[in-house]
């Protein structure tokens, strides 16, 4: 592919970004004010335009593909995970007995993107139970705060949690054969 082409490939895909957040807003703005009208569109496209072209923040560097069925497979775990952990925070919340024991782990992320880490951080965020409280971004390490950590067992049920979100991450956005670095020229 020429570079012509190239620059003519992400110019359309800023625009499609752009166009693709503009409809984002004007659908949130409708959302948040609970009626369908003409008023309501008009200025959600306002915000809307406004959000977007004066107030856009800087071009993140995108380096993989996303991968739908992946995506598909992370947002179950991920939803699983919500509800498991939910109820097992409800559960000790109301048991009987001494607080749990809490812990803060360090997890290795070796992921290469750094909105992929992101992504992960607020998956991990989500989780009742556990919060990330340090992100050493040179070494991808994350420092995790973790509820009722009181066993072995319940230390190697965190990590293989995070083992199994770190897989479908790199399946969902970083697969080797398509990992591209992205520069400040290609983003």
């Amino acid at each position: 592919m020429s570079a012509g082409a190239k620059s003519t490939q992400r110019m359309v895909r800023r625009w499609a970004l752009r166009v693709w957040s503009v409809c984002w807003l004007v659908a949130v703005w409708i959302l948040l004010w609970g009626d369908v009208s003409a008023a309501n569109i008009l200025g959600g496209l306002a915000v809307a335009l406004l959000i977007t072209f004066l107030l856009s923040l800087p071009v993140v560097p995108v380096e993989g593909r996303l991968h739908p069925l992946s995506l598909a497979k992370l947002t179950l775990v991920i939803g699983r995970n919500l509800v498991v952990s939910s109820l097992q925070v409800a559960w000790l919340a109301i048991k009987p007995g001494p607080p749990p024991m809490s812990a803060v782990l360090r997890v290795r992320l070796p992921l290469k993107s750094d909105l992929v880490l992101a992504l992960a951080v607020h998956a991990i965020n989500l989780t009742p139970g556990t919060m990330v409280l340090e992100i050493d971004r040179d070494r991808r390490l994350v420092y995790v705060h973790v509820l009722d950590i009181g066993s072995q067992r319940a230390a190697n049920r965190f990590y293989a949690e995070i083992a199994q979100l770190e897989r479908l991450l790199i399946a969902t956005f970083e697969r080797d054969k398509e990992w591209q670095p992205a520069n400040e020229a290609n983003a």
